[in-house]
């Protein structure tokens, strides 16, 4: 069950390391100016980047048949929640009501926040984590310097575009000084192995 005080948040951006070419989705607390930089897979991103670009597919994804198996057994996605980070590793949760009843079933965060991209879901972050992880912009940072490059930015957050670039290139020194940590839930840190396999 979720305990502690969650932090409401919305997908900010998913953004690209140009030092590394890995991926991050950038989660923006609603409520305050500090945002939570996840690492996730490629896979995953191009997933969620999808989602909230709402393109077209020919074929369901997984996370797409997620969202249909909910829908096909009258079940409803609440909420997902970042609940932990431990070992440099996010643990994630959907919270899900099916025939009136509350199931908490184990998520990595990047499949969660795919999965609430599609059906507008809320998405709650532990203030814990937000504490130990979450960054709260600078706003004298060059945005020449920025590290990151963005695949795609929410709908919400687009109309702020300029002024969130600048916010967020204090990615820069963050990014410099980790090259493997705050990983999500069972990500590879090489882009070349399957994604989906623990890292050792």
């Amino acid at each position: 069950m979720t305990s502690g005080k969650m932090v409401e948040v919305i997908i900010d951006s998913v953004r690209v390391s140009l030092t590394n070419q890995q991926r991050i989705v950038v989660l923006r607390d609603v409520n305050a100016e500090r945002y939570l930089p996840i690492w996730i897979g490629p896979y995953e991103a191009e997933s969620i980047t999808i989602a909230l670009q709402e393109i077209e597919v020919s074929r369901p994804q997984t996370h797409d048949l997620l969202k249909n198996i909910l829908t096909q057994i009258n079940a409803r996605l609440l909420r997902v929640e970042v609940l932990s980070l431990r070992d440099d590793v996010f643990y994630g949760n959907l919270v899900v009501e099916v025939n009136e009843t509350i199931v908490e079933i184990d998520s990595r965060p990047s499949d969660a926040l795919a999965l609430a991209a599609r059906t507008h879901s809320k998405i709650l972050v532990s203030e814990e984590v937000m504490d130990s992880a979450g960054i709260i912009p600078e706003t004298d940072i060059n945005d020449s310097e920025t590290h990151t490059a963005p695949l795609v930015k929410s709908e919400s957050s687009s109309s702020e575009e300029s002024e969130s670039e600048e916010r967020l290139s204090v990615f820069e020194d963050f990014l410099g000084s980790l090259n493997i940590g705050g990983m999500d839930d069972e990500e590879e840190k090489d882009d070349d192995e399957p994604d989906d396999e623990p890292t050792p």
